[in-house]
């Protein structure tokens, strides 16, 4: 018996599978956004700081949950308590803090973070 066949060293190791580099997502060119895009900015922000506390921008946006969320601690808020509006108040001052954070930003920054970015809450 020859000692390279029995020689670990000598045996060659068995090739790893290679995986292929993970390519991190990149923004869109903010010229790419679309004008309907834009258009949500003005009017998620008016429903916000009208109509805040119901959660009507979450629709606008397509954040479905966070708007039912919203809604629901209004309603149901104000039957727990007893007709003291402090949940719909609460909800309400989250709307109107929401609505002038959204129309403070520009288009772009806004298109990428609230409808690109999907970011739900402030």
């Amino acid at each position: 018996m020859s000692e390279e066949s029995s020689s670990p060293e000598s045996a060659t190791p068995p090739e790893q599978p290679t995986t292929p580099p993970v390519q991190q997502p990149t923004a869109p060119d903010p010229a790419a956004y679309t004008k309907d895009q834009k258009d949500k900015k003005i009017i998620a922000g008016i429903l916000a700081i009208l109509l805040g506390g119901l959660g009507i921008h979450k629709f606008v946006l397509g954040y479905t949950v966070e708007g039912v969320i919203m809604l629901a601690v209004s309603i149901v808020g104000m039957f727990v308590m007893c007709g003291i509006p402090l949940a719909p108040v609460a909800m309400g001052v989250i709307g109107l803090i929401e609505g002038i954070l959204y129309l403070t930003k520009t288009d772009d920054e806004f298109v990428a973070t609230y409808v690109v970015g999907r970011k739900g809450w402030f």
